[in-house]
């Protein structure tokens, strides 16, 4: 049960920071916030996503190529220029170094607006923050796994960031239905997207992709998006209003 719970856990609080810091904020600036809590969000985001941590400004980029190219030749990661889930994930980690590096100049219309942290950049992308929470996960499972078969699921927390990527990018292009004709081949992938809460809703999120809301339909619940609510609420971010 205790294997269970970090497993569930790590998953929710990981994607969580990816779709509503890096997607909804970095990439889309859906809401605004002060500096208190975006570098709040942006440790935080650290923190969970842990081995996995992306890097906002090389997400937010790649995210943008993504709208503006969707599933065309210049698609960081469109399935279907790739054979496999795995040939798509290999070519995404090539365009993300490109971008970490900063050996590919993006377009001018895609840079700006995303935050940056220099010094926590530079950390969570280390081989060294990579190594001691991949050695964290391990010594969770030494402590409290009861069966051999819990620590096949030590892979999935090392690669939990791109692991959510690959599901969202993969399936979220290739099954599923479409409410909009995107020109593109965006599906939503299930009328109930709790388990990638909200990313799958990916044709809804390219017909309106400043929407911080990502169901369309009456059934389509995103289940970030009362969160959100909340937290304009109580002021800790201000939505912004959606425009196409």
């Amino acid at each position: 049960m205790i294997i269970l719970i970090f497993f569930l856990a790590h998953w929710f609080l990981s994607l969580f920071f990816q779709t509503f810091f890096l997607h909804r904020y970095a990439s889309h600036k859906m809401f605004t916030t002060n500096i208190f809590f975006e570098r709040t969000f942006y440790i935080m985001t650290y923190i969970f996503q842990g081995s996995s941590f992306l890097n906002p400004r090389a997400y937010a980029i790649m995210h943008r190529e993504h709208h503006a190219y969707s599933d065309t030749e210049k698609d960081p990661h469109s399935p279907h220029f790739f054979t496999d889930v795995f040939q798509m994930m290999w070519h995404t980690v090539l365009s993300y170094r490109d971008h970490i590096k900063r050996l590919k100049e993006p377009e001018e219309r895609f840079k700006g607006n995303y935050p940056e942290w220099k010094f926590l950049d530079y950390i969570g992308s280390s081989i060294i923050s990579r190594l001691v929470f991949g050695g964290l996960y391990v010594a969770f499972y030494v402590q409290f796994a009861t069966a051999w078969w819990m620590f096949l699921l030590i892979p999935i927390h090392f690669m939990m960031g791109p692991i959510h990527g690959a599901i969202v990018n993969w399936c979220g292009h290739k099954y599923g239905y479409a409410n909009f004709d995107n020109n593109d081949k965006s599906k939503n992938t299930t009328p109930f997207d709790f388990f990638m809460l909200g990313e799958l809703f990916q044709n809804n999120h390219h017909k309106r992709p400043n929407n911080a809301n990502f169901g369309a339909k009456w059934f389509e619940i995103d289940p970030v998006y009362p969160i959100m609510k909340l937290m304009h609420w109580a002021r800790i971010i201000r939505l912004r209003k959606a425009y196409l």
